[in-house]
């Protein structure tokens, strides 16, 4: 099951970090739901969300008003823990993207261990899928985390491309080689592959060339990029590489 080579590759947005700039001072500004609207203007085609167990940025009022106020789909990144699937069955967004997380780290510094969480994760993936909720997986680009997804029954997994983003030369080239292995196995077993983390405008060509990917989630390099171009502009330049790496 492969994707077509020019088939179409979605944009998720994601707003944590407006957020963060909001709590670095307090208050409403700048408003991450705003955020949503403008990333829907400029092309967006989903808004990304991670609520953290410490809040450090998206609030439960942030996901309460994306929740209500967005017409563009909400994929709630989230722990895997029973408060976080609380209120993912209580907003119902139309998708869960289950992250590790430690309070320790800045962001996310790697996959789930899906094959070694498998009894953790099997009757939250469940409880989401029963409510029609698309639950995806953020992993490794690994052949075991990825048949631990299989058998879990997520019909998505999100690769991980951090590891991808802090290499250079030959070794960038390598793990460009095992996203793409990655991808090209998730969509044989009938998984949607995703793929995410620390792209920015230099180095995303090379993987929205990946015809298996159906969808790339970023977010820090667009509101970065913001300060000096504006957060449309940043998303329109992301989408016309995008495009371009696709088209190559």
């Amino acid at each position: 099951m492969s994707r077509l080579p020019h088939s179409p590759l979605r944009l998720g947005v994601n707003i944590d970090h407006v957020a963060t700039i909001r709590n670095a001072r307090g208050g409403a500004h700048p408003d991450p739901v705003r955020a949503a609207i403008v990333a829907a203007e400029a092309g967006a085609d989903g808004i990304t969300a991670h609520l953290r167990e410490d809040r450090r940025h998206i609030s439960d009022e942030d996901i309460a008003r994306l929740s209500a106020e967005i017409d563009l789909p909400l994929n709630l990144e989230m722990a895997a823990t029973d408060e976080m699937l609380g209120i993912a069955l209580r907003h119902r967004p139309h998708a869960a993207c289950i992250v590790p997380e430690r309070r320790e780290e800045r962001t996310t510094e790697g996959g789930l261990d899906a094959a070694g969480q498998h009894n953790t994760l099997a009757p939250l993936v469940d409880r989401l899928r029963n409510v029609n909720i698309r639950v995806s997986l953020f992993i490794e680009p690994d052949r075991r985390q990825i048949d631990a997804a299989k058998q879990l029954g997520a019909p998505v997994v999100e690769l991980h491309t951090g590891r991808y983003c802090h290499l250079d030369g030959e070794a960038q080239a390598a793990e460009l080689r095992r996203l793409a292995d990655a991808a090209a196995y998730a969509a044989s077993l009938g998984i949607e592959p995703h793929a995410g983390h620390g792209l920015s405008f230099g180095n995303v060509a090379p993987v929205a060339a990946i015809p298996e990917l159906a969808e790339l989630n970023i977010g820090h390099f667009l509101v970065g990029e913001a300060i000096f171009i504006g957060f449309e502009a940043s998303i329109r330049e992301m989408r016309r590489l995008m495009a371009e790496g696709r088209a190559a």
